[in-house]
Order: C-alpha cells, then structure tokens, then sequence
C-alpha cells in the first residue's frame, strides 16, 4: 500500500531569509592556567545532527515508511503514480509532483548533468502541467520513461540533489539555527517534505511560525521539548486542513512518541507506526 505525501502546490520559495541565526553564547574569560589547558585539549566533537550520515539514512527510512510503506527508501526512485491528490504525478524518493514545480526541478536539472536523457523530452509538458492536476503531453509514456530513467545512476543522483537542495538542506538549517537537536530536525524535514515552504498558511515556514506563537525554540531560550511539541501542534492543525492531510498518525504514532520518550536524539531502537503499519529500526 503506497501511502502518499501530499506536498502544497506552491513550494517554490525556500528558506533563506526565514532562517533565525543561532546567537552566539558568552564565555567568561578563562585563566590563563585553564586556557592554556584548554588549548592543549582536542577541540570537542561537534554535536551529531540529521546531516550525520548514519541519522540521515534513519530519516530516509522513517519519511519511506509513511510516503510508501516500506523502510526501502532505495527502492523508490523508479516510483512513479498519481494518487488523485490533485497534484499530477507523484514519483520518486520524495514525491516529486508534476503538479507542484519540483518534478519540473527535477528534470530540468538532471537534462543539464545528461542532456538527451529520456525524460527531457517531457519538460515543454512539465512547465504546462505546472500547478495543475493534469496529464497532457506526459500520457502515454511519462511512467514507463520514468522507470527506465531510474536506472540511470545520474538520475538517482539527481533525485538525491533535489531532495537535498529543497527539503533536506533547508530542514537541518532551520533546525540548527533553532537549536534543536537530531529528532527536532527530522520534525523540520518531514514537515517540509509534506507541505513544501511556500506563502500559503499550511507551509513549513508557517507552521513554524504558529509555533513561534506559543513557544520559543532553544535558540531564543525555550525548552526543547515545550518548543517541539507547538511545532508539532501546529502541523498537526495544517494537517487537518485539507482532508489529504488528515491522517495524522506520521506525527501522532511515531515524532510524537520519540519526543514523549525524550529521545531527541533519535537513537535507535525505533519503534512507530504510521496509519496503522508498525516499523521497526534496531
């Protein structure tokens, strides 16, 4: 059972200028006895983030459990149907949509690392398709070229670099800049990952900001955890503005679960479930 993300049609915009710098932290003046120590000490190991590659590929799998039921996110990126969302086409590691810009990304930066590949053909229909539902100029051959475009390592490398560049990137930013760790990052990351950064109330950057209404995140001197579960509530509340979005077991049986158990780490063992699918990390 595929079950889908449902991304906001207008996802264009990213982070940038939202970002909220980290303030830097005043250290006293250390004796000169105690610097000289510290100096000669190894700098301390940077705090672990979502970037980690080992806590990166967690995320892989947690966001896979719940845009395609299976912890094999590799699996993915041949994936490719319309789930009658509104949004067109929904394919790839992180459902691209041909309806919402970032399949058009997609292509149009993997025709400049291969130009002549077998999907640059469709990019003329991809720009009309744009924020719409429909099909014309994609049918009959757009999901048999698709599948055959994942076999080609530049395509899989080009669906990594997108997904890197719009969503990844920009989630583990904020979430730094915000001062939350590993588990707070991955909320970030899976919020925009289902409703892109756009203007439109139910988007990541809005979602932050109701929960800038009701707490503030580490960097500004709020608890983590008051801070992560506003955030949490208010995607819970975009969620449930479109009926797509209704489902929120992504949040409620799995982040949810994690933050309660206080592993803001996101150190495994996992244990989830997402509507209704249990899953399983060791």
């Amino acid at each position: 059972m595929f079950t889908p993300h449902r991304k906001s049609l207008a996802i264009g915009a990213v982070l940038g200028a939202a970002l909220i710098a980290a303030p830097v932290t005043a250290h006293a003046t250390a004796a000169p006895e105690a610097a000289a120590a510290s100096a000669a000490q190894a700098p301390a190991a940077a705090a672990v983030g979502l970037d980690d590659p080992v806590k990166k590929e967690i995320a892989m799998k947690i966001v896979s459990s719940a845009e395609n039921s299976s912890l094999d996110w590799k699996a993915q990126y041949k994936y490719i149907e319309d789930i009658d969302d509104g949004r067109g086409y929904t394919a790839g590691i992180i459902g691209f949509c041909s309806g919402t810009g970032d399949m058009l990304d997609l292509v149009e930066y993997y025709t400049q690392v291969k130009p002549g590949n077998v999907l640059a053909k469709y990019l003329p229909a991809l720009r009309k398709v744009d924020g719409s539902d429909s099909h014309s100029g994609l049918d009959p051959n757009f999901t048999k070229d698709w599948a055959k475009a994942a076999q080609d390592a530049e395509f899989r490398k080009a669906q990594d670099h997108e997904r890197d560049r719009v969503y990844f990137n920009p989630a583990v930013k904020q979430g730094k800049a915000d001062g939350v760790g590993v588990l707070g990052q991955f909320t970030y990351y899976d919020a925009i990952v289902m409703h892109g950064d756009g203007t439109d109330s139910t988007s990541f950057r809005n979602i932050r900001k109701r929960a800038l209404s009701k707490a503030k995140p580490p960097s500004q001197g709020g608890s983590e955890t008051t801070w992560l579960n506003a955030f949490l509530d208010a995607r819970v509340w975009a969620m449930k503005q479109e009926e797509a979005h209704s489902d929120t077991s992504r949040v409620d049986t799995a982040q949810r679960v994690w933050l309660k158990k206080g592993n803001l780490n996101l150190n495994t063992p996992l244990d989830w479930k997402v509507y209704g699918d249990p899953f399983h990390i060791g």
